[in-house]
């Protein structure tokens, strides 16, 4: 899971925004962080490294990101390694000068991989298949043998993208001299939106508008951009300083969002295919406490008290409390300088930041019959853990509540589960994932209530992706086959992991002197000529 987000300002220095946004968007990875901007005659100016938006984007390095458009991702690692190398975004000088930001995972790396090499000879320098797309989409436009380009040119390679990449991808993109665009898998399974405002200090001959594309609209409501509106399954948008176009590229296909973002990775203040987050986590608590009444208080058991596992389920929490009308206590105090916990690499690592990460009082616990409310129960390692904190201080009963069904199959649109076994609930009934984490009782949510919570707030989202769930991949293109192969790369890739720290040789956050590229311009497209008065 990766944050994206472009902006092309009328003029001004746009890395200050593009910094801010990645500081909003450093919930979705805390992997590494990287901004390209195109400065005058076309050049690039890049920073980006491993580690957070706060370590890696030094006041020096933001000043000389020279440029009034550019591109920013933050990073958690998918299936891929962890090299400084997959640092997003990438960059390719041919065609144009192009830079590319993406969020999502397709499933037909090898295929596409395999065609650039023989059929477009263009050279793929990491394991990421963020890079495959931006390569793909740099053929398409090579194909045209223009000097200069234009917006039909890039629909027509845009098309081609989506036409022969198979997966989950929210993609932004700048070319050199010419503007930003964005563009979203034909399910959209990956959120993006665009804003925009009235800019302070219009050009001449521009339009007279700033344009920010993002993952999440709280980048817009950060940024001060208004008229926020989500960029549709199989759609491209292009923004120049003269000019915004939006087409849909590819026949209509079933609209399939994640509705893992709902659950547990988009802010609450966000707003998603027209669903408020923080709407929809309240519906989930409303139909968790009908869960819990039917498959508890229903038996006789009783809650005392109920505590959020913090920071996500909160919200739920609250409203199931409400519901049941049982004391709600915030028995967990988190040191907020720790980073999320799921999305940290390694399951040691994992287990050893949860009691840094949370402290029990026990004065809440002592002595309580206890109902946990989680976002979802992945791993197992973080429930267990807590689970066994609440009775360190004196917890009688500890019950924990799922606002997510039982997560029981590999994601491979972009989420860091690939490996089925790791699971809890791969092949274990609820009985035994409460054995394993060492709960009285584990309550789950059902897929249907789920689904419900979510579409309730936007009867118009029939249907989502929750192949986390109940396995049905929605773009096709996965079978056992593909997912023995993933599980395998990501195995291969903890081991390595491992033995880099063995041997002292893992990189750290804040990124090393050498890593961080900030001094200068990258090789751009100023000589190239292109259509519009940016390359003049």
């Amino acid at each position: 899971m990766c944050g994206i987000i472009a902006v092309l300002l009328q003029q001004g220095h746009v890395a200050t925004e593009l910094h801010e946004g990645l500081g909003v968007l450093q919930h979705r990875g805390q992997n590494a962080a990287g901004i390209v901007t195109c400065g005058p005659k076309g050049r690039f100016y890049q920073c980006k490294a491993n580690g957070m938006v706060r370590d890696v984007f030094e006041p020096r390095n933001v000043a000389n990101l020279v440029g009034s458009m550019g591109v920013g991702h933050v990073r958690y690692p998918t299936a891929g390694s962890f090299a400084h190398a997959e640092a997003q975004p990438f960059y390719v000088n041919s065609p144009y000068g192009i830079v590319m930001a993406h969020n999502g995972n397709t499933v037909n790396q090898d295929g596409l991989r395999t065609m650039l090499d023989t059929d477009a000879h263009r050279h793929v320098n990491t394991d990421s298949d963020s890079e495959l797309l931006l390569n793909l989409f740099a053929d398409r436009l090579q194909r045209t043998g223009k000097v200069r380009i234009n917006e039909e040119d890039i629909f027509t390679a845009i098309q081609g993208v989506m036409t022969e990449a198979v997966g989950a991808y929210a993609c932004v993109a700048m070319i050199a001299g010419f503007g930003i665009l964005a563009f979203r898998d034909p399910h959209g399974i990956r959120p993006l939106g665009m804003a925009k405002r009235r800019a302070d200090a219009p050009a001449p001959d521009g339009h007279g508008f700033d344009y920010c594309f993002a993952s999440e609209s709280v980048v817009a409501d950060s940024l001060s951009f208004e008229s926020w509106e989500d960029v549709r399954p199989g759609e491209a948008v292009i923004v120049t300083r003269t000019n915004c176009t939006r087409r849909t590229l590819v026949d209509s296909q079933a609209f399939t969002p994640d509705i893992f973002e709902y659950v547990y990775f988009a802010r609450p203040d966000s707003v998603i295919d027209g669903v408020s987050v923080y709407r929809s986590r309240m519906a989930m608590g409303d139909s968790l406490a009908k869960a819990v009444e039917r498959n508890l208080l229903s038996k006789g058991e009783q809650i005392d008290v109920v505590i959020p596992v913090p920071d996500t389920s909160r919200v739920a929490a609250l409203q199931l409390a409400q519901t049941l009308r049982i004391p709600f206590r915030e028995g967990f105090v988190k040191n907020r300088y720790i980073g999320r916990t799921f999305i940290m690499p390694g399951q040691s690592v994992r287990r050893k930041n949860v009691r840094r990460k949370l402290n029990a009082m026990a004065l809440e616990f002592s002595g309580k019959s206890v109902l946990l409310v989680d976002d979802s129960i992945v791993r197992g390692t973080t429930s267990r853990e807590i689970i066994q904190m609440a009775r360190d201080v004196g917890a009688k009963k500890v019950y924990m509540a799922s606002c997510a069904p039982p997560i029981r199959y590999s994601n491979v649109y972009g989420i860091d589960m690939p490996s089925r076994h790791e699971l809890v609930a791969h092949d274990r009934s609820i009985e035994q994932v409460a054995e394993s984490i060492q709960a009285d009782a584990v309550i789950y949510q059902t897929l249907e209530e789920l689904v419900e919570s979510v579409r309730s707030l936007n009867p118009g989202l029939t249907k989502f992706d929750c192949s986390i769930f109940d396995g049905v991949y929605v773009t096709g293109g996965v079978n056992e086959a593909y997912l023995a192969t993933l599980e395998k790369h990501r195995a291969d890739n903890e081991q390595a992991k491992k033995a880099a720290q063995q041997l002292g040789g893992a990189p750290a956050a804040p990124a090393p002197e050498g890593l961080v590229s900030c001094s200068g311009p990258m090789n751009g497209a100023e000589d190239l000529g292109l259509h519009n008065e940016w390359s003049r």
